[in-house]
């Protein structure tokens, strides 16, 4: 029982990191336009989601460094790229 719930932290966990890492990505591409220093409104951001992510995956793999939790985190976290990418495509306008 105390198992199970590991591994579904450990998915939920990775699905919440990839929503963070992924939708802050898009947030930041959008806002790009209006900022007066791009360069430096990416970067912040590219650092600020590595910091979190990478945090995030620490604390997944716990104490016991679990490899096999750590790589079911990677995989929610890929699958969460996979569904917003699907989610926030570019909505095409009607030709007339």
């Amino acid at each position: 029982m105390i198992e199970g719930l590991g591994w579904l932290l450990a998915v939920l966990g990775g699905a919440a990191l990839g929503l963070f890492y992924y939708a802050g990505l898009w947030f930041t591409l959008r806002r790009l336009p209006e900022q007066t220093h791009p360069a430096l409104w990416v970067f912040g951001s590219f650092t600020l989601r590595l910091a979190v992510s990478m945090a995030g995956f620490y604390v997944i793999l716990g104490p016991d460094r679990h490899l096999p939790r750590l790589g079911v985190a990677l995989l929610a976290f890929i699958v969460a790229r996979v569904l917003l990418t699907r989610r926030l495509r570019p909505v095409t306008e009607p030709r007339p």
